[in-house]
């Protein structure tokens, strides 16, 4: 599957079948700082990613006023 990671932006090519607790485990990222999204959509954990699949790794961003 294509996996794109941002911050720093790189592309990355990983076999699938793997959930995504499995493949942010693999990456060394913190499933509590970063957001799977698959077409547009986020995906949870436990969901299974294959080979033909294509997503982005994007940190989470929080801010403005209190």
């Amino acid at each position: 599957m294509k996996v794109r990671l941002h911050n720093p932006r790189r592309d990355l090519d990983i076999e699938g079948p793997i959930t995504i607790i499995n493949l942010l485990a693999r990456l060394d990222l913190n499933r509590e700082a970063v957001l799977v999204v698959r077409d547009g959509e986020l995906v949870p954990g436990d969901q299974s990613l294959s080979d033909d699949d294509s997503i982005e790794i994007r940190p989470v961003i929080s801010g403005g006023a209190l």
